[in-house]
């Protein structure tokens, strides 16, 4: 079997480590097995953390929401009742988007939901 070296190959491949490790504190900037391995890791932090920004802006829009409701003595879970049974179709995201910018038309909305509840 002939003997390979891979030659310009092999640079490419570690410069490309090397390229997304730039930043990175001492060692793991520099030396391409160390900088391997921190790089394999930054990245499936990345991953992760897109998944877990999801999750984290869900949470912010319920608890807007939730502080919004309280103020027209309706709680979160009882809103997003009566706006299903009154078939509005405003995402949370909107809804606290509402409730910060613009509390007027929040009220109006809560009120919906009170009317949809009640009958």
């Amino acid at each position: 079997m002939p003997r390979v070296k891979r030659g310009t190959k092999r640079r490419q491949k570690r410069k490309k480590i090397l390229r997304l490790a730039k930043g990175f504190y001492g060692a793991k900037g520099r030396l391409h097995r160390i900088a391997k391995l921190a790089v394999e890791k930054s990245l499936l932090s990345a991953y992760k953390d897109r998944k877990r920004k999801k999750r984290d802006f869900r949470k912010l829009w319920i608890a807007r929401i939730n502080a919004a409701a309280r103020t027209h003595e309706i709680s979160y879970s009882l809103l997003i009742a009566g706006l299903k049974k009154a078939s509005v179709g405003l995402d949370r995201k909107i809804l606290a988007e509402l409730a910060v910018a613009d509390p007027q038309g929040f009220a109006e909305i809560a009120s919906v939901a009170k009317k949809a509840l009640a009958s």
